[in-house]
């Protein structure tokens, strides 16, 4: 007589994708607060700090420049007295026009901060028309091309000759601030140029309903000074809002000179 055939129920294999994805209590909480950390760190607000270069021996002069040109005594003085204020603010980095005056800006602030300092000809100054770099802006000729430029309402796509044209600056502008905003570090300085910041400014908050007739209204009406600090913040969990997360904080704050020696 045959016995009961008995039948043995296989144990089921468990797919190595299920497997890795069933963790002890204490991997989850860790993996838990290692994701809350990551998404912290990610979100973060984000502070730049923009400072327009100090004086140079052209401004005093009122001579428009191209990219060379040194600070004067009171622009080197203006670049030590953003660095002196800027030093109150956990900056870990510097950013910088390649350009001498903004160079040399750069260099001061450094002796406060101790961050680090890297170039980008995305933040550089507007390039002039080549007609007018090293005359003088009282010129008649020189002022009537620069009221062309700055002064007019003209279409978006108006070029003089071979300047950077407000497309062209815009253009440069978005750019510079998708750089900007894939910065890691919580506080960086950013020293730039006068009519750039204003389109950077300007582009930060009408986005790509920028036109030239408002940049002409928002140059005029706001000033860039030498060696003053505007002051921006990054909000990356807001980048889907009309500024794309981004703020102003403070505008063309001038800094107190050190006494003259």
């Amino acid at each position: 007589m045959h016995g009961a055939a008995v039948y043995w129920e296989p144990m089921p294999v468990i797919p190595p994708y299920i497997a890795t994805a069933v963790l002890p209590p204490v991997l989850c909480v860790l993996s838990a607060a290692l994701l809350a950390v990551l998404v912290w760190a990610l979100t973060r607000p984000r502070y730049f700090y923009f400072v327009r270069h100090g004086e140079t021996l052209l401004n005093a002069q009122h001579i428009r420049q191209g990219e060379a040109g040194g600070l004067s005594e009171l622009g080197k003085r203006q670049a030590d007295a953003a660095g002196r204020y800027l030093k109150q603010f956990p900056i870990t980095r510097i950013i910088a026009s390649p350009y001498e005056r903004t160079r040399e800006t750069a260099a001061f602030i450094r002796t406060y901060l101790g961050a680090p300092v890297s170039y980008s000809p995305l933040v550089a100054e507007r390039r002039n028309p080549s007609e007018i770099i090293g005359r003088r802006a009282s010129d008649p000729n020189v002022a009537n091309i620069v009221d062309q430029m700055d002064l007019s309402f003209h279409d978006d796509h108006y070029r003089y000759s071979d300047e950077e044209n407000f497309d062209d600056l815009k253009t440069r502008a978005r750019k510079a601030l998708a750089l900007l905003s894939r910065q890691g570090g919580r506080h960086t300085c950013v020293v730039t140029h006068g009519i750039f910041l204003k389109m950077l400014i300007a582009y930060l908050l009408f986005r790509e309903s920028l036109h030239a007739s408002d940049y002409v209204k928002l140059s005029f009406f706001n000033s860039a000074d030498n060696g003053a600090i505007t002051i921006c913040k990054f909000e990356p969990w807001r980048m889907f809002g009309a500024t794309r997360g981004w703020s102003v904080v403070a505008y063309n704050e001038v800094t107190e000179l050190a006494p003259e020696p």
